[in-house]
């Protein structure tokens, strides 16, 4: 399963606020086997979010959109992915609904709070108010962090793909020596390997099958300077 995951904010662009939920995102969807094939950082425009939602739609098997959900002026996340499936935003009597039993009244919400993409499944925000909505394969979802996880954790089901299993060695040589030693363990093993520079060099080893990692790490350890 491939997916892409689109966030949005001015927030985000201009450096004020740290991108976490894609970082968290990109984590849970990987330890469930899923690729993401792209993240992107977009402003809150309902052209250019349609644009990439649409886009996105079309080329991979999900999308997850975080941010710009509720009633004020910069919130526009709705209305761009009804738009980027030609769809009208409409009121939502379920996700009025739902909202109605924890307490809040119409009078107590702007109406746009529960205003959705036509047809589309409401999902309940328990972290807050705003619901999210899931409209064909792509799923909005809040920006704001511990709601953003938790309405996750309702839709976590449907992202379903083949786990890979690492394996980490902290290596104490520079990057450049160990060329050699990287193309000699792809040749050997069925493995994708990554190496992340700094104090150390942290070489992860990845592969379908647990044990093949473990071999592949094996084979490097004893060819390599490792950190003590």
């Amino acid at each position: 399963m491939n997916a892409a995951i689109v966030t949005v904010g001015d927030e985000l662009l201009v450096g004020d606020t740290e991108n976490t939920n894609a970082t968290w995102l990109c984590g849970r969807l990987a330890d469930r086997g899923v690729a993401v094939r792209r993240v992107t950082v977009v402003p809150d425009e309902v052209a250019e979010i349609a644009r990439v939602v649409n886009e996105y739609h079309a080329e991979y098997d999900a999308v997850i959109v975080t941010g710009g959900l509720g009633p004020t002026h910069d919130d526009v996340t709705m209305e761009a992915v009804a738009a980027a499936f030609g769809r009208e935003v409409v009121e939502n009597a379920e996700a009025a609904a739902w909202l109605e039993e924890r307490g809040y009244s119409a009078d107590d919400l702007a109406a746009e709070t529960t205003h959705l993409p036509a047809g589309c499944r409401p999902l309940p925000n328990d972290e807050g108010v705003a619901p999210g909505a899931v409209v064909e394969s792509t799923y909005v979802l809040p920006g704001v962090p511990a709601e953003m996880r938790a309405m996750f954790g309702r839709v976590e089901s449907a992202f379903d793909g083949v786990p890979t299993h690492a394996v980490v060695v902290a290596v104490d040589e520079p990057e450049s020596t160990l060329i050699g030693r990287f193309s000699e363990l792809r040749e050997r093993f069925d493995v994708s390997v990554g190496s992340y520079p700094g104090e150390s060099v942290r070489v992860k080893i990845t592969a379908d099958d647990a044990a093949e990692a473990e071999r592949a790490a094996a084979w490097l350890r004893y060819r390599a300077e490792l950190v003590e």
